[in-house]
């Protein structure tokens, strides 16, 4: 009886949490906070590593994917085989929510250390969601309603955090220990590209290296369109496609592995 009623409890809690972030989301581009959207937080600290603005559009699929698992979460497409693990991951998933929606506020008011921390806060907790799911027997639809949702959100703040650090350097004018904005964005490129090719293979995700691969054409359109960079930066523009390159053999290596299974 107590279980079931902390079950009970814990369905709320998902379910408010996630609205909580979906509004503070929303209202953050529709008023917006402090009078200034998302995107145009983003363009007045910009950087050679921030994406085209098109490429935020993959938060529409992640906050979708989202409420499916919400959804799944309220006891709907299953019967409960595994509620340990389900209510793992539900717990996990409200203090991604309550701090997605906290970093929304310290954006937008431009506490710009403040945010990195609380995004690093994010980026654990979906490690640990990942890790929850990681090797997991799951079925076809436990896949999609538990571990796709988190994989793609997974991939995006990996580069979301990379993006988020970039930005308070330059709030705080670092001089970059003396090396060029260039030289320090093919660092930081490839840095990410590492850390996501390592995370593919160590998790076997192909969904976290496909949010990748999206992240980084975003990157790429920004420098090769005219209303970004217009190509003015070609040793950058060459560096994202190696790192394109080598992500999409590491899906090719991941998918064999699976083949192989």
């Amino acid at each position: 009886m107590k279980q079931e009623k902390t079950s009970v409890l814990l369905r709320i809690a998902i379910f408010i949490t996630y609205a909580i972030m979906i509004t503070a989301n929303a209202l953050a581009n529709i008023l917006p906070l402090n009078g200034q959207t998302t995107g145009e937080l983003s363009d007045k600290y910009g950087n050679l590593f921030a994406p085209a603005g098109f490429t935020f559009s993959i938060w529409s699929l992640i906050y979708s994917l989202l409420l499916f698992h919400v959804i799944y979460q309220l006891g709907f497409f299953h019967k409960n085989k595994n509620p340990q693990r389900l209510s793992q991951v539900g717990i996990w998933f409200c203090i991604s929510s309550v701090l997605n929606a906290s970093w929304i506020f310290l954006w937008h008011y431009e506490y710009l250390l403040l945010s990195v921390i609380v995004m690093l806060l994010i980026l654990l907790t979906l490690i640990r969601i990942n890790t929850l799911t990681f090797n997991a027997s799951l079925t076809r639809r436990e896949a999609f309603f538990i571990k796709l949702p988190f994989s793609i959100y997974f991939g995006w703040i990996t580069i979301a955090t990379i993006a988020n650090i970039t930005a308070f350097l330059v709030s705080i004018e670092w001089d970059g220990l003396g090396l060029s904005d260039v030289t320090w964005t093919i660092i930081i490129l490839f840095v990410g590209a590492v850390i996501g090719i390592l995370t593919t293979i160590r998790r076997q995700d192909i969904a976290y290296a496909l949010v990748l691969i999206w992240a980084y054409y975003g990157i790429y359109s920004k420098h090769t369109s005219e209303s970004g960079f217009n190509g003015e930066y070609p040793s950058i523009i060459l560096s994202i496609l190696i790192c394109l390159v080598l992500i999409v053999l590491s899906i090719v290596l991941v998918a064999a592995n699976k083949l192989r299974k």
